[in-house]
């Protein structure tokens, strides 16, 4: 990497502690994060940066929201609650995932096709899915109460254009 590079890249992250990894957007008042698709200052390619890749469609949700919404304390502190229970059943429909490919796999390794285990992998897999749907829109509720108007839009907005992942 070309030293003026480097030197810019270090002076951007200058004392920003915490927020290092959020680009000091909440303390220092430049954000650099590009909500566009590549190009700018996005390292990640239009995928938000260091902000892509998790279970809301972000690695880090609760830090993204609570900078995209303007989040108060209180409203960081539910919003922790519902995210880390939306991600526990995240683990588990990925843990169901594993079962139901093992089980697909076991019902076509054999001398003959087990139907009965491929539908019972089948059936876990649409169990699966209808509990994480449900999980989804729990969350989702839970979220649209605590936030204002003006957050509510924002988050719609995030969701509408594929900034946010659900």
């Amino acid at each position: 990497m070309h030293t003026n590079v480097m030197s810019w890249w270090r002076a951007r992250r200058a004392g920003c502690g915490d927020w290092a990894s959020a680009r000091c957007a909440p303390q220092g008042g430049h954000s650099g994060f590009h909500d566009g698709g590549g190009g700018g200052d996005d390292p990640g390619g239009g995928d938000g940066g260091e902000f892509g890749g998790g279970a809301f469609g972000v690695r880090r949700p609760l830090r993204f929201l609570a900078y995209k919404l303007g989040l108060d304390q209180e409203q960081v502190g539910e919003l922790a609650k519902i995210l880390d229970e939306l991600k526990t059943e995240r683990a588990q429909a990925e843990e169901d995932r594993r079962r139901t490919l093992s089980a697909f796999a076991d019902a076509v390794s054999g001398e003959t096709f087990d139907a009965t285990r491929a539908k019972e992998a089948a059936d876990l897999r649409v169990t699966t899915a209808e509990h994480l749907r449900d999980a989804v829109t729990r969350a989702l509720q839970r979220i649209h109460a605590l936030l204002d108007n003006e957050q509510r839009e924002r988050l719609g907005y995030l969701i509408r254009t594929g900034t946010l992942v659900i």
